[in-house]
């Protein structure tokens, strides 16, 4: 015995009941998976049925409607502002609601239609009787007139006021001031955003997460400031029609159909005042639910959580109002005393339990003193500790600033240091392709007013001492500066500078003289430790977001790479190379493809990064040519190549540079000496060597003059210009 699946395919199906078990499961499945793909089809096919949808809606404003089916209509209509109401009322905030004015246009588009199909039944079959437009334009107009069309036509005149003049009227005026001060808030949100992120307080994902927020925020909010117009029309729509109706119904009902005055306007009166208020509720409904939205734009978490949360937040208010409704139910006279004897127990057992709430509450809250500051635990107290993991927490740059300097953040006349920094992030990213990390800047009180300390992973790595008012002056021709001003030393660099008043600014341009600002100065200080340390800045997490962030079409080299190749720890290890001799790492699909080309006859880190750098000879070359459009070269001479070749022992990854000490510090004076003699005369030249032994001679200059540049013959490009100023 067999039987077929769905997929054409024969099962055999067991004796016994175990079969009949396993074919009811396999049906189960059959029926979860037929399910599955019948919600994707329905998910799939939503903008074909809101688009049929709204071709629906336009349709009946063209083709009449039975009363069937204008009955299941109105229906739709009465629930579906319910909902919104509800969604208006339950959501945590406003702008999650984002597509209310669209829902808010097809609501309305939707009780104008049925009003136009509901009018064309009215004003066509009105004379038949109260049932002609369908039961539930007939049970909302006999429910509410009682018998008597006047006291019909008095309450959905009441129902139009209160919509038209009272809720929409409100709500517009609500979204309108909202968009307004929401647009006009907007930049300074913006500068608020950026300036968190050059400080470090939020990292860049938060800060595209903010604006991303800001800017829905001021689209919501101008889509509703015109969006409540369309609860206005909607009213007065309403009004035209009902007027329309009744005038128009008397005179068919009365000229054509020859009925009598008295049955006519029963008849239309009935329709009218029911087709009326099956518009107008509903869209009293949504105008509660558009006030409800946007009056809560500044609170958080549904309305009922905003509303008794806040009423209910001061229990002397609520006690208060129980005396109040307990001495009317008491000494007024005339009123009712049951009702405001409840209502005054009612809220005094409120404000009774709210009362203790609240001590306790304020009980558990840590004591403050005259400054406004929690006060330390008392000794033997047990005091709330932060985890230890926020303890382990490290700063990779930190700024501290001491009291004196705070002023800088918030500079009014100049440029901002958070907005100096953000500039030099974005001029790191741009020159090294290193994504600096994000700068905490803190106050410390131990440092003295106008001293400010660069830390790197919590260790010291800069400071300098400022004047907030004043002016730094450099010459940049070394001579002495002739402006009388408190001299000092320019802290980056250590060369000899003056702070002047600000009024001799002018002066000190005219004379050619280099002038900044302190923000500038801190900025300046901070790229050149940065630049020093980007090497160990560069961490594994940093490697990955930088090979994430490459385009779609560099994702299967790194693909091929990585691991396959050459471990990701490895792949910093190589850029951290690079790094630390200040070469960009901007073009990192062409340094993968170095890395796959050393990595097919060597292991070793550094032996992969001389390849690079020779791939990167073009960039290299171009970095060190100067304004005369040449390299300036100080070649090693032919002995000197030939004592660092000897000097080289072991094979392989174990090789490395032996030199006696004697012969090593002849050749730190002989470098010296030559760069000392080249620097005098305005030159910057690279000392140039043969690629064997570049990286050794690397490792004994950067220790004495870590800011010269060793080039092997390998990175000087082929079409680069070269100028050879001596020989070491």
């Amino acid at each position: 015995m067999a039987e077929t699946t769905g997929t054409g395919t024969e099962v055999a199906a067991p004796a016994g009941g175990g079969g009949g078990r396993a074919l009811m499961a396999q049906g189960a499945a059959q029926a979860r998976d037929m399910a599955g793909r019948a919600g994707g089809h329905i998910a799939a096919s939503r903008d074909i049925m809101l688009a049929v949808g709204v071709v629906i809606l336009v349709a009946v404003l063209i083709l009449p409607m039975p009363k069937w089916l204008l009955d299941a209509s109105l229906s739709v209509s009465i629930t579906f502002s319910v909902l919104i109401l509800m969604t208006s009322l339950l959501i945590p905030k406003p702008v999650e609601f984002s597509s209310f004015p669209t829902i808010l246009l097809l609501a309305t588009l939707l009780r104008l239609a049925l009003n136009l199909a509901s009018t064309r039944l009215i004003l066509q079959d009105g004379h038949t009787g109260t049932a002609a437009a369908g039961d539930v334009i007939q049970a909302f107009g006999n429910f509410v007139m009682g018998g008597d069309f006047i006291i019909g036509v008095i309450v959905f005149v009441i129902l139009v006021v209160v919509n038209f003049v009272v809720i929409t009227k409100g709500a517009g005026r609500i979204a309108e001031v909202s968009a307004r001060f929401t647009l006009d808030a907007m930049p300074g949100k913006q500068m608020a955003i950026d300036a968190d992120l050059s400080s470090g307080l939020i990292d860049e994902a938060e800060a595209k997460r903010r604006r991303k927020e800001l800017e829905e925020e001021s689209t919501f909010f101008g889509a509703m400031d015109g969006a409540s117009k369309f609860v206005r029309g909607d009213a007065i729509a309403g009004v035209v029609i009902t007027l329309i109706n009744v005038i128009g119904g008397l005179l068919i009902g009365t000229l054509r159909h020859n009925l009598p005055i008295e049955q006519a306007a029963n008849f239309y009166t009935v329709l009218t005042v029911g087709d009326g208020l099956v518009t107008q509720i509903p869209a009293i409904i949504v105008s509660i639910a558009a006030g409800i939205l946007v009056s809560k734009s500044a609170a958080v978490g549904s309305a009922d959580k905003a509303m008794f949360g806040q009423l209910g937040g001061y229990p002397k208010g609520l006690g208060i109002t129980a005396m109040m409704a307990a001495g009317l139910a008491a000494f007024a006279p005339g009123l009712p005393f049951l009702p405001f004897a409840a209502i005054a127990i009612g809220l005094g057992l409120g404000a009774y339990f709210l009362g203790k709430r609240a001590k306790r509450e304020d009980a558990a809250r840590p004591a403050k003193g005259p400054d406004g500051k929690p006060m330390p635990a008392a000794p033997g107290a047990p005091a709330g500790e932060e985890p230890i993991a926020q303890t382990l927490q490290i700063d990779n740059i930190r700024l501290e600033l001491g009291y004196g300097l705070l002023a800088l953040i918030n500079n009014s006349r100049g440029q901002r240091l958070t907005d100096q920094i953000k500039a030099l992030r974005r001029q790191l990213a741009g020159e090294m392709g290193f994504v600096m990390p994000a700068v905490r800047i803190q106050d410390n009180l131990q440092l003295p007013a106008n001293t400010y300390v660069i830390r790197l992973k919590e260790i010291d790595a800069g400071r300098g001492d400022l004047r907030p008012n004043m002016l730094l002056v450099m010459d940049p021709r070394g001579e002495e500066i002739g402006i009388a001003g408190e001299k000092t030393t320019e802290p980056t660099f250590g060369l000899p500078a003056v702070w002047i008043d600000e009024n001799l600014r002018e002066e000190a341009l005219f004379r050619g003289y280099t002038v900044v600002d302190p923000p500038t100065v801190i900025t300046t200080h901070l790229t050149e430790v940065v630049k020093d340390n980007m090497s160990e800045l560069l961490t594994f997490a940093e490697t990955q977001k930088l090979l994430d962030e490459l385009d779609k079409e560099q994702q299967k080299l790194v693909a091929d790479v990585i691991p396959g190749q050459i471990s990701m720890g490895g792949l910093q290890r190589v850029l951290q190379n690079l790094l630390a001799e200040r070469v960009s790492i901007r073009d990192l699909p062409a340094i993968l493809e170095g890395v796959s080309e050393a990595c097919g006859y060597t292991r070793n880190v550094m032996m992969i990064t001389e390849h690079v750098r020779a791939r990167l000879a073009r960039q290299i070359s171009s970095g060190h040519t100067g304004e005369q459009a040449y390299i300036p070269l100080i070649t090693l001479s032919p002995q000197w190549e030939q004592t660092f070749h000897e000097s080289l022992v072991g094979e392989g990854d174990d090789r490395q540079l032996s030199m006696p000490p004697s012969r090593l510090q002849e050749f730190i004076n002989a470098v010296r000496e030559t760069f000392d003699r080249h620097a005098m005369l305005g030159e910057t030249p690279v000392l140039l060597t043969s690629p064997g032994i570049r990286p050794y001679v690397r490792s004994i200059i950067e220790r004495f003059r870590p800011q010269t540049p060793v080039l092997s013959q390998n990175e000087i490009h082929p079409k680069a210009k070269i100028k050879t100023l001596g020989q070491v």
